[in-house]
């Protein structure tokens, strides 16, 4: 199934649609600030559901999109001194944080080798709402299959992924045909110093403009 994701109408018709799919542990696609990602609720099961749909080797985890600063710290991640200046600076924003904490409240197989969560403050402003409509963090990985390149719209995923949004277990929310913008920055902010992961819309030099020696 395909829904139109284009403003407020379309979000207050697409949420209950979108809580039932995802409570069944099933995967969702939806356009981001970067690309269009594939996500589920952050449970074991619908972990499971995702890496299979995806196509992803077990062990190497999704991020999550939250709708602030609160529910992070709500679901028990903590922000070091680091990470709390890179998201007061970036967030909303293409900024994704690999946190400590959550033990207890989120699956391990979120976590990626330092021990860390890795967590984004979307500014898409239709997924942000869906999320704070939901309650919860909705997990995040490019719409496509490995070694593909992330799909630009709706109808490139839709014949992707035909025989998943056939049998029910994809739901895509059209936000229409998004432009080629890199990935999200990603900062380890689980150590001491944080460290650059990944250098996408965020570059580097910008980083350190806004928090100089907190930046990595």
């Amino acid at each position: 199934m395909i829904l139109r994701f284009r403003g407020a109408t379309d979000l207050e018709k697409a949420l209950p649609i979108v809580a039932g799919h995802l409570q069944r542990d099933r995967v969702l696609a939806y356009p981001t600030e970067t690309v269009y990602g594939l996500g589920s609720a952050p449970t074991v099961a619908a972990l499971d559901a995702l890496a299979t749909l995806k196509g992803r080797p077990r062990g190497k985890p999704f991020l999550l999109l939250i709708d602030g600063r609160g529910m992070a710290e709500a679901w028990g991640l903590v922000f070091p001194p680091a990470a709390e200046a890179l998201a007061n600076a970036f967030w909303p924003g293409p900024l994704t944080l690999v946190l400590p904490g959550g033990e207890g409240k989120l699956p391990d197989a979120l976590r990626g080798p330092e021990g860390g969560i890795a967590v984004r403050h979307t500014s898409h402003k239709l997924i942000a709402k869906l999320v704070k409509g939901l309650g919860r963090p909705l997990t995040s990985t490019s719409a496509n299959r490995p070694g593909q390149s992330p799909s630009p719209g709706a109808e490139k995923i839709a014949a992707v992924f035909e025989a998943e949004v056939q049998r029910g277990e994809l739901l895509i929310l059209d936000g229409g045909a998004l432009g080629h913008v890199p990935p999200s920055t990603v900062v380890d902010c689980t150590g001491p110093v944080p460290a650059l992961v990944r250098e996408g819309a965020l570059p580097r030099a910008e980083l350190r403009r806004a928090v100089g020696r907190l930046a990595p």
